[in-house]
């Protein structure tokens, strides 16, 4: 399949412009209702997501047919794209929206927000940290329905892994990054554990009301006495941080 070659930056879903009215081809959906209600509502919501391009698309350009002179903007046909789906990736026809003179692609503001993948890496954590295998990974996502399915991509156990490491990355570096000025600690607690080759010592912060906080990680190979010391020092000295902290 050709690749989706727009950038997908994200968007505010609620700056989103809905139509007022949104038809629905219920004949279409008849395989679907047959699999249950969700399967349905699904294939009702693809329906509605192509009407929101088309109503994009026409507060881009204009409506169809018409002649309008001062136009800044003309349609470009359409091309292969993904949007996020329950945890998957399904294929869909994106159009595809130009500047008069030919020079950018103009973004289409509803297929930039239903096309981020930040949705996916959350799901993967979650489902990760609820015990649930990369290669069990489409055993916890909910049915969308065959055809859906069948289009679907991004469910793969090397897909899987690597929005993992990505989203768990992320939210390690945000939380080593975060401001602790207006922590009120009574007390830090300094422990270890061996993970595989590696021994990861972490700081809490206990605070009055006994609520744990996470202040600082140290990571390093096991069993190496030279380096241990160095270790937990560095790692109580940086749970006593400034606010603008510094690791090592």
């Amino acid at each position: 399949m050709p690749k989706d070659t727009q950038p997908t930056t994200r968007t505010d879903h609620a700056k989103l412009q809905l139509p007022e009215q949104v038809s629905v081809a219920v004949a279409e959906l008849a395989g679907a209702a047959r699999e249950g209600l969700l399967a349905l509502a699904v294939g009702t919501g693809l329906q509605v997501l192509q009407a929101m391009l088309a109503e994009d698309v026409a507060r881009l350009v204009g409506p169809k047919g018409r002649h309008i002179p001062d136009r800044t903007a003309v349609r470009h046909g359409s091309e292969p794209g993904q949007v996020t789906l329950g945890g998957r990736r399904v294929r869909m026809r994106r159009p595809r929206v130009r500047t008069a003179d030919g020079s950018r692609e103009l973004p289409v503001p509803t297929y930039q927000a239903f096309a981020a993948t930040e949705l996916l890496g959350q799901l993967a954590l979650e489902r990760m940290l609820a015990k649930l295998s990369t290669r069990r990974y489409p055993a916890g996502l909910e049915p969308v329905g065959i055809g859906v399915e069948q289009a679907a991509t991004g469910t793969s156990r090397s897909a899987v892994s690597r929005r993992f490491v990505a989203r768990t990355e992320h939210a390690l570096a945000e939380l080593l990054a975060q401001d602790l000025t207006g922590l009120d600690l009574v007390a830090l607690l300094v422990d270890g554990i061996r993970v595989a080759e590696h021994t990861c010592v972490v700081a809490l912060g206990i605070t009055i009301d006994g609520t744990k906080i996470p202040l600082a990680l140290a990571e390093g190979p096991p069993r190496t006495p030279a380096w241990s010391p160095t270790c937990w020092s560095g790692c109580v000295s940086g749970a006593w941080r400034s606010p603008a902290p510094s690791w090592s």
